[in-house]
């Protein structure tokens, strides 16, 4: 695993080298300029401050030997000095080599020979010619010098500065350590939030989004206790039910007796079996069980074939299931299309149970608010006109496990919790009205942006 501290040092000891190489690049371009222009103004006053004789057109050929002029013609091994009169005779040459051009160009030009590039300034004096030659690798390695003692210090206090990056950034990835710690000493028990202290802004945003993420395993938590609590005692009472019924029906002496037993223990099974698959039902739509699903769904399709699978069930209790929804609604949402068929499915046989024969169950589907103005919804409406809830009771009867103490024996009381837990999953709101007489439940979702 690659180290954050190494990885940074490295970046930013590469990063001052590249910066260190670019500012000698541009420190030496500039010092050859000053070095060129230091070099020519020299060769100027070196033509300038030749002797006056070589104004004299009758002048004999210079003589170096006598002193005049010499230490000056001769004050630098790298620089050659070519006089000529005016019929071309060579007064004088300081260098053999390198060979300079027989004709002079007047003023400064640049010259390659056999011994590399030379910088030539050519002037008149009366009728001699002067030529004074330099090498330009002179210049360069002058540039090259003032360049290398201009970043030596920073050369030498590169070690130095990686020390101190090393010690800072060390430094900042001290509470990232911290909270490494904090984490590796606690249990799978522990979801309490961590104790740290101020943290730097780009680390604050991991510890909380970590405390965050603390908070919500530990709410699934206590969710998955509840729910396993609330099962057990659930299931508790319909099994000790089935064991007194086997007993009954163990201890039938009569074909009569027996059979009556057996219906017991059959109806007894029945009702478990619905209590399990209405839990496991309930363990699905729990938060964060399984990844949300956004298809389009048609809700009034969806409605229609729920109450043409309930209608059996409807005309064996003598109810009338009917169906509103005009065909240019447009009732689209965004969801899961088997929870929500669970939804309408548990909606209607609450219902089912709950009306006497002979009443009335109506399942609607319609617009509600204005969608111009952004406030449009679809309304889910199930309506009986049963005996209904009291509005006391109306917000413990999405409880689980809770019901009304008139209730009809069959039920488990987790029809109404798996509406809530589905309805808050689509961001959907869930509400009882009273339909005097009978009872109302909306489920009212909010219209997509596409509608």
């Amino acid at each position: 695993m690659r180290s954050i501290q190494r990885t940074l040092l490295w970046w930013l000891a590469a990063g001052l080298l590249a910066g260190i190489a670019i500012a000698t690049v541009l420190i030496y371009g500039q010092a050859r300029q000053e070095a060129n222009a230091l070099f020519d103004y020299q060769m100027k006053q070196v033509a300038a401050a030749l002797p006056s004789q070589f104004s004299n057109p009758v002048a004999p050929p210079f003589d170096a030997s006598d002193g005049t002029g010499a230490d000056l013609l001769h004050g630098d091994e790298d620089v050659v000095i070519h006089i000529w009169d005016g019929s071309g005779r060579s007064l004088y040459l300081s260098h053999a080599h390198p060979a300079l051009p027989p004709r002079a160009e007047l003023g400064f030009s640049n010259v390659r020979t056999d011994q590399g590039e030379w910088r030539i300034y050519s002037v008149q004096l009366g009728p001699a010619v002067v030529q004074i030659a330099q090498p330009l690798s002179a210049r360069r390695t002058l540039a090259a010098h003032m360049a290398l003692r201009t970043v030596a210090p920073l050369l030498l206090l590169l070690p130095l500065l990686g020390w101190l990056v090393w010690l800072a950034v060390g430094r900042g990835l001290r509470p990232l350590r911290q909270i490494a710690s904090e984490v590796r000493t606690r249990d799978a028990n522990t979801l309490t939030p961590l104790a740290l202290g101020p943290m730097p802004d780009e680390i604050a945003p991991v510890a909380t989004a970590l405390n965050q993420l603390l908070a919500r395993l530990s709410h699934a938590i206590d969710t998955q206790r509840a729910f396993v609590a609330d099962a057990a005692h659930a299931l508790r009472t319909p099994l000790t039910a089935l064991q007194l019924q086997a007993q009954l029906v163990e201890r039938a002496d009569t074909a009569e007796s027996r059979q009556q037993a057996v219906g017991q223990l059959r109806a007894g099974l029945e009702r478990l079996t619905h209590l399990v698959a209405q839990l496991l039902t309930l363990a699905r739509q729990e938060p964060n069980a399984s990844a949300p699903v956004h298809d389009a769904v048609d809700l009034r399709a969806l409605a229609g074939r729920v109450v043409a699978e309930m209608s059996q069930a409807a005309i064996d209790r003598e109810v009338d299931l009917g169906l509103e929804a005009a065909d240019d609604v447009v009732a689209n949402v965004q969801g899961d299309a088997d929870a929500l068929r669970i939804l309408l499915t548990n909606l209607v046989d609450n219902a089912l149970h709950y009306v006497p024969r002979g009443s009335r169950v109506d399942v609607r589907v319609c617009r509600a608010g204005e969608a111009g103005a952004g406030v449009g919804y679809i309304d889910l409406v199930v309506q009986d006109n049963g005996p209904g809830i009291p509005e006391a009771e109306r917000t413990r009867v999405l409880d689980r496990f809770y019901r009304l103490p008139d209730a009809p024996t069959g039920g488990s009381g987790l029809g109404l919790s798996i509406v809530a837990e589905i309805a808050q999953r689509h961001g959907a709101g869930v509400t009882l009205e009273d339909a005097a007489p009978g009872l109302r439940v909306r489920i009212r979702f909010p219209l997509p942006r596409a509608a």
